[in-house]
């Protein structure tokens, strides 16, 4: 998950924090696309009127390789993912709240099209399904491969479910189908500033 983080000048973050098995802080990320929608018939939000939105891409080192972190909304954005494979990301982590208009049409989809595309593992947190909150999550964490085939996801209650990963599949699969090698770089960029 994610919580509210007070920076230096007062400003409140949406971040999520990483931690070794020693309880070590080892990365966090600051959210950097504020949900800021009108859904016609659904809902609207506007983060912005209380949080900042962060600058940075997230790809950190663990003892099992490296691993990208963004949240929620920050997925949405292809580039994003992309930059944190380019970065060495073998899986991406995205804790998440989609609600009860966009989770349906969108969570799995989304989930399997940027693991395909990037040829990556993305792995979807998501909070259990109460209806009598105020906020209505969809719920739903998953767990998809570099080939966009689903391999755990959970429904809408509370639960846990351990899955492995073999992160070997990621360099398997992009030697089979190399989809980050095919880039034409040399007529298009993807850039960080």
């Amino acid at each position: 998950g994610s919580v509210p983080e007070q920076g230096e000048a007062g400003e409140v973050y949406n971040t999520a924090y990483v931690f070794d098995r020693q309880g070590r802080q080892i990365a966090k990320h600051r959210k950097m696309h504020l949900f800021d929608i009108d859904v016609q018939g659904g809902q609207s939000f506007k983060e912005s009127d209380t949080l900042t939105a962060g600058r940075d891409i997230t790809v950190f080192d663990t003892e099992f390789g490296a691993i990208g972190l963004c949240i929620c909304y920050d997925f949405r954005f292809p580039e994003l993912a992309r930059l944190m494979v380019l970065k060495g990301a073998k899986v991406v982590f995205v804790p998440a709240a989609f609600n009860m208009t966009t989770g349906p049409a969108h969570w799995e989809l989304m989930f399997r099209a940027q693991a395909m595309f990037n040829q990556c593992f993305a792995i979807g947190t998501a909070p259990a399904q109460d209806l009598n909150a105020t906020y209505h999550s969809w719920g739903h964490s998953i767990a998809v491969g570099p080939w966009g085939n689903v391999i755990a996801q959970m429904d809408e209650k509370e639960g846990y479910q351990l899955i492995e990963l073999d992160l070997s599949e990621t360099e398997a699969i992009r030697q089979q189908l190399p989809l980050i090698k095919h880039r034409r770089t040399d007529l298009y960029a993807l850039e960080v500033k």
